[in-house]
């Protein structure tokens, strides 16, 4: 199984760019533990990106 979201801060959105054998189920089990975890995903994202600077 395999998938990218991408994550839109501004408007705590979720939106599949792909995903590649999986079905329905997993997919939406993947956007709830995004969505649970979506503030903290950000940050560490905000973080790696400080730290290329």
């Amino acid at each position: 199984m395999e998938a990218k979201f991408w994550l839109d801060e501004s408007i705590f959105e979720i939106s599949e760019a792909y995903s590649h054998n999986m079905d329905s189920k997993d997919k939406k089990d993947v956007r709830k533990i995004i969505f649970e975890h979506f503030e903290y995903i950000i940050d560490q994202w905000k973080q790696f990106e400080n730290r290329k600077q």
